[in-house]
């Protein structure tokens, strides 16, 4: 039998570098950065096996002889220790019930359903930024109204949509757990509404500008920059910033620039690839802005990637207007109901907003893109002060 027990706490405490054993295949190791650590070595059916047991000075000498012994056991038992160590950590993580382990669960089970897969953060961000760092350690099936009200008190009246996007994902946790089969309140999340009460926080829709000023605000659109041409664009189409800012030329075959479903508002696999027709005057904003590509993209930073939100919202904030670049969407809108006849479905088709049930909507095949192009072609008319009269890009053509 191989002599145990060589080293001494002494000698641990002061070791040089190298490999030192106590015997019977365990291992201290002292590394050149100073740092420590222990491992075992034991053969199981004919294969040695290496296992760590932890980092000196947080795992004692006592510590590691006495966790050596328990893992000899189990491989003179022949099993594999470190499979069985494995196989046990498994065990420990789905025996985890805290709120913190099931709404990691719950994240990762709808990962498919979100936007690139959920990676921006904004599915799990409330619950891990003002539920988790308080209630994380709770045993799901613990949870009650009482916890929940008490967490998001603080922020119920001051960030009343974080607070509610909060309550959401919570309730969704929640029923998680009890598919999990765990004896969870599904209710806790509607009592911890009533208890908190009404929020005194008024919604604000982003600030629009008036159909009537946008053009005198699109002739002041007059250089031949990335902000300048990413705001003319976004006028013209209606769309959103964030398709826009990452805008790539391979999306624009002829007059017609294709969306992707996943840059589209709405669940990742939900939303259709959305196509937005382009009038002439679009697709001369397109030209001027060409020498500004890079990597494919149209409106890219000077540095990398594309130009950020913020961007286009400082310019018209530097220009004292009230109004955001989101808020074009409303202009375009309100055009289209106060000077247009366009018919309800074909307006809202503009915005790529859905309309109409889910069962009308499988069986209508159409997506209304002649219509919407004529539409575009008068708003850019109008935009551009006038029919006859376009605004000529400085530095284009």
């Amino acid at each position: 039998m191989r002599a145990r027990n060589r080293l001494s706490p002494a000698f641990v405490r002061n070791a040089p570098l190298g490999k030192h054993c106590d015997g019977a295949g365990l291992w201290f190791v002292k590394r050149e950065d100073g740092g420590a650590q222990w491992f075992l070595r034991v053969t199981v059916h004919g294969r040695r096996r290496e296992m760590g047991l932890g980092g000196f000075p947080e795992v004692s000498l006592a510590q590691a002889r006495e966790t050596a012994d328990r893992w000899r056991a189990v491989a003179k038992a022949g099993r594999d220790p470190v499979k069985e160590r494995e196989r046990q950590a498994r065990e420990a993580a789905r025996a985890d019930t805290t709120l913190k382990a099931v709404a990691t669960e719950a994240f990762e089970a709808r990962k498919a359903e979100l936007k690139g897969d959920g990676k921006a953060g904004r599915w799990f961000s409330p619950l891990q930024l003002h539920v988790l760092p308080k209630l994380g350690g709770v045993p799901i099936d613990e949870l009650d109204q009482r916890d929940i009200r008490d967490t998001l008190a603080p922020i119920w009246h001051t960030k009343a949509e974080t607070a509610r996007k909060a309550l959401n994902r919570l309730g969704i946790v929640l029923r998680h757990g009890a598919a999990m089969g765990l004896d969870v309140d599904l209710q806790a999340t509607e009592k911890a509404k009533a208890l908190l009460g009404k929020s005194r926080h008024e919604a604000k829709n982003i600030p629009a500008m008036p159909w009537a000023e946008v053009p005198d605000f699109y002739a002041s659109l007059s250089e031949p920059t990335p902000t300048h041409l990413a705001l003319r664009l976004l006028i013209l189409t209606g769309v959103r910033t964030g398709p826009l800012r990452h805008l790539r030329l391979d999306q624009i075959e002829g007059d017609v620039w294709t969306i992707p479903g996943e840059a589209m508002k709405g669940r990742r696999g939900q939303t259709p690839d959305f196509r937005v027709a382009l009038s002439a005057e679009a697709l001369r904003v397109i030209d001027a802005a060409r020498p500004f590509e890079r990597d494919g993209f149209l409106f890219a930073n000077t540095r990398k990637g594309v130009i950020s939100d913020m961007t286009l919202s400082r310019h018209m904030e530097r220009r004292g207007l009230e109004a955001r670049p989101h808020g074009f969407r409303s202009s375009l809108r309100d055009w289209l109901a106060e000077a247009t006849d366009a018919p309800h479905e074909v307006a809202e088709a503009m915005l790529a907003h859905v309309t109409d049930s889910s069962v009308v909507r499988a069986y209508r095949r159409t997506d209304f893109l002649e219509q919407r192009r004529v539409l575009a072609e008068r708003w850019a008319s109008h935009v551009t002060g006038g029919a006859g009269r376009v605004v000529k890009l400085a530095g284009a053509g």
